[in-house]
Formats: C-alpha cells, sequence, structure tokens
C-alpha cells in the first residue's frame, strides 16, 4: 500500500458523458483511443486476461482531462473499462492507479460496491509507458447531467436516492480497514494537518510570480489556509475515506432507485478524517435557496436542488445517527472543502493552458475559484455549514 496522502482529486467530471451506459465520447480533436491505442491494450489484455478475443477491440474514451482517464474498451471477448493516468503526467502521489486498484480489489467483499478488478498493467510490461488498470463495466446510472428521464421523478424516490448515497458514505467509513485488508493504506496521523498546509503551499505556487500558467488572484485567500491551521479541529477516528465521494462518482442501480450499484473513482482514498469526506458531498449538494455562489462552483446538474431530495442538514443528520459520529465542527471541514476544490480547480486551470489535459470543459473552471474561496471565508467566520 502507498504510505501517503493524495494530491489531487477529480472534481471536475466531463460534462456530456456516462461512465456507465453504451456510448463513449472522444474530446476535441483527438482520436476516442489516444492515451489507451487499441494496437498495445488489445494484445495486453489478450494475454492477461487469457482471451485471444480481446486482442482486436475498440477503445473509446469516456472521462477525461482533470483525473484518471477512462475508456470503454470493446471486443469479441465483451467489455471492461480502462483506466490510466492523465496525459502529460502529474505530481508525485497523485493519479495513482494502483492505489485505485488496490483498493477497490480490498472492497470486493466489503457492504461498499465496487467494480470487479481485472488486471493491473506494470508501465514497463507495455508500450502505453504508464501504469493501467482493467475492471468490470457495471451498468447503471451516472448523474451529471441530470437525472435519467424517468428515474427518481417524484419525491419518495428522490428522498431514497438521497438517503442511499449518503447511507453508503456512513458504511465506507463504518468499515475497520484492518479487516478489509487497508490498515496500511495511509497515515492517519497529522492527516488534517498535511492536507491544510499541502493544498496552502499549492495555492502559494499557482498565484506567486513565475508560477504555472492561468494564475489568479483572489483577494484574502492565502490566509485562509493560515486559518485553517489555526482552528484545526481533533477530529474523530481515522477510518477509510474516498477523498472525492458525491453524486457523480458513483453508479446508480438502474431500476432500483435508492441503490448505489457501484461506488467510483478511489484515486484519493486514503486513511483519514471520515468528516473530510462528509463535507466534500455537502459541497456538491446544492439545495433550493441556496446563494449564487454555491450554484456556481458546482460541477454536475444541481440535481439535489430537486423537490423530494433531502437537505444538507438532512444528510447530516442521517449520516450522525448511522456512524455516530460528532459533527459540530462540520463547518470548518466545509470551510476546507471549499478552499481545497478552490486550489484544485486553479491547478486544472494551469494544466489546461499549459497543455496537459486531454478533454474538454476547461474554458469555466477557473470561474468557480473565488465562489469558492469567498465560501471558504464565510464558513470560517460564520461558523454554519
Amino acid at each position: 500500500m502507498i504510505d501517503e496522502d493524495v494530491a489531487e482529486s477529480a472534481v471536475a467530471g466531463q460534462p456530456g458523458t456516462n461512465r456507465a451506459g453504451p456510448g463513449a465520447a472522444a474530446f476535441g480533436d483527438a482520436p476516442p483511443w489516444r492515451g489507451a491505442e487499441p494496437d498495445v491494450v488489445g494484445p495486453y489484455l489478450a494475454a492477461a486476461l487469457h482471451d485471444s478475443g480481446w486482442a482486436d477491440c475498440e477503445v473509446a474514451l469516456i472521462s477525461g482531462g482533470k483525473s484518471n482517464l477512462t475508456y470503454r474498451v470493446h471486443s469479441a471477448a465483451g467489455s471492461l473499462i480502462l483506466r490510466r493516468p492523465p496525459l502529460g503526467g502529474g505530481r508525485a502521489g497523485a493519479h495513482d492507479v494502483g492505489r485505485e486498484y488496490a483498493v477497490m480489489t480490498a472492497l470486493a467483499a466489503s457492504p461498499v460496491p465496487v467494480p470487479r478488478t481485472l488486471v493491473l498493467a506494470d508501465p514497463s510490461a507495455t508500450a502505453l509507458g504508464v501504469p493501467f488498470y482493467a475492471m468490470e463495466r457495471v451498468l447503471g446510472h451516472v448523474c451529471r447531467d441530470g437525472l435519467p428521464v424517468g428515474y427518481a421523478d417524484d419525491e419518495p424516490t428522490r428522498a431514497a436516492l438521497g438517503a442511499g448515497l449518503v447511507d453508503m458514505l456512513a458504511d465506507l467509513h463504518r468499515l475497520d480497514p484492518g479487516e478489509v485488508g487497508l490498515a496500511s493504506l495511509g497515515r492517519p496521523e497529522g492527516f488534517l494537518e498535511r492536507q491544510v498546509r499541502r493544498w496552502s503551499r499549492r495555492w502559494d505556487e499557482l498565484t506567486s510570480d513565475g508560477g504555472p500558467p492561468g494564475r489568479i488572484g483572489v483577494s484574502g485567500a492565502a490566509g485562509i489556509g493560515a486559518k485553517l491551521l489555526r482552528t484545526m479541529p481533533q477530529g474523530p477516528t481515522a477510518t477509510v475515506v474516498h477523498g472525492d465521494y458525491r453524486l457523480d462518482n458513483t453508479i446508480l442501480h438502474p431500476s432500483r432507485v435508492g441503490e448505489i450499484a457501484a461506488v467510483l473513482d478511489w484515486e484519493m482514498s486514503t486513511l483519514g478524517d471520515p468528516l473530510a469526506d462528509l463535507a466534500m458531498l455537502l459541497l456538491y449538494w446544492p439545495e433550493a435557496g441556496d446563494a449564487p455562489e454555491y450554484l456556481q462552483i458546482q460541477v454536475s446538474a444541481p440535481v439535489s436542488a430537486l423537490a423530494g431530495f433531502p437537505s444538507r442538514r438532512d444528510l447530516v443528520e442521517r449520516y450522525s445517527a448511522r456512524t455516530a459520529i460528532e459533527v459540530a465542527d462540520l463547518p470548518w471541514y466545509m470551510a476546507f472543502a471549499f478552499f481545497k476544490v478552490g486550489v484544485i480547480l486553479q491547478d486544472v486551470v494551469a494544466r489546461a493552458e499549459g497543455g496537459q489535459m486531454l478533454g474538454s470543459g476547461f474554458d469555466d473552471v477557473g470561474s468557480r475559484v473565488a465562489p469558492l474561496m469567498a465560501l471558504a471565508d464565510q464558513a470560517l467566520r460564520t461558523g454554519t455549514v
């Protein structure tokens, strides 16, 4: 296992894609298989999975750009999903497909549903030159652009969907890391301090003279990290944390509304503070009557604002009852979540302008940074969620 915190997030999903559906989209002018060339992937899978049907395959990008790249591979042998790091590389500890593979493999027998892992390729084993892994294709709904027609279209089913989502997060946090083979996933001691210092340092790099392209000045943002350090809570006992848990990082059961078919995107998983996970879910959970800046920061359709979905307060109460975790310090965690995502999105802007991203949908990413920093400052000043 990797004994470090993870330094990157899949915070900004690609618009117009569905990782669970039969279609797959190419972005921009790049061929749909760029980064997972069929003449490399096919023969490797044929040998690794002991089925020559994989040798002649079609590969198409489903989700690209800001995080690990996701492709659908189809052949006479069937269909599967392939994940690899983004083009252009990344910082140490980021985009760790080996971490994803290990975590999902460990969780296979747990109450948390994940796609079945098939094979992890060593970078020296293929001409791609990077690690990648294959996993089963789980059928269901990924709700990024909105709810599917006829799915959770009344208040009771929307309430069930919200309850199922937060219950799954609570169940993840109730797991004993040792019992599922993840005791060495990370270093829980000092988790919050390391996280705050890491993202504060990255913000300084992005906004200092000579930093990456796409720099943005947000008044007062540099002081948010310092205040987070001064007011940092003790926190509950460390658990396995996902790191980017939200509605569109799950696959919903195609017919049983409220049932999660699979939880995706484990590249940020580690042992850490479970309330940091809850805060990320709340960040991406707009509700009716929210201020404009809360809606502006969203990276997917604000379906949770529809009638019937539980409020953020409802989610917190349900989570606390299910886990027995005290949530009095949640405003601090919300401030940290806003700050962290703001830094990550500014980093996305820098990498996109530097030509290191595959995909589209980057044009409005930078516009979310200032509202995120404002929300972080507000949470710290007011002590409210």
